[in-house]
């Protein structure tokens, strides 16, 4: 094997390392119940599906996350639901607990690493992490049709399934 195929090779193999978990196999998503899950258990099933990537410090998510609580009571019976996932990892189990019950969050939440979600996100989009809150936007068919970083008003989410060719009323 050629010298700088070996370079590669070694570089590869650290940057690997550096995402923990994902060099031993561990899924990068679990349930607060520590059971590894995938988006592909929430996407599909004849509804769109907004995926929040959120972090309990984030000034912005604390901020914002009503929004789409509500965009959840309202669409999810019909045509759209929410999933969350927390970026504050398993060690920061509590605080992500809190987030959720201090907003009354009553969407699915998946838990994972920082690292091993930001590599996530890259595999699903083929977009580079940014920061949080990111959302993810699956077609009814389970495909990715969207992303976008930073606080996404429910009209705008709303007029994207709208366009899409599935009307979705909206919130409130």
């Amino acid at each position: 094997m050629p010298l700088q195929y070996l370079g590669f090779l070694r570089l590869g193999l650290l940057l690997v390392c550096l995402i923990p978990g994902l060099a031993m196999g561990e899924a990068p998503l679990k349930d607060f119940e520590g059971e590894p899950r995938t988006i592909e258990e929430f996407t599909g099933g004849g509804q769109w599906t907004v995926v929040m990537i959120w972090a309990s410090d984030c000034h912005i998510c604390n901020r914002e996350i009503h929004n789409y609580v509500d965009f959840h009571f309202v669409h999810s019976d019909r045509d759209a639901r929410m999933v969350g996932i927390s970026i504050d990892g398993w060690a920061g189990k509590k605080d992500a607990e809190d987030f959720i019950q201090r907003h009354k969050v009553d969407f699915p939440n998946l838990i994972g690493n920082a690292d091993a979600v930001a590599h996530w996100f890259m595999q699903q989009s083929g977009a580079r992490w940014v920061g949080t809150p990111t959302f993810l936007l699956y077609n009814p068919s389970g495909e990715l049709k969207a992303q976008q970083v930073g606080a996404v008003p429910v009209k705008v989410i709303e007029d994207f399934i709208g366009k899409s060719g599935r009307p979705a009323e909206p919130a409130g």
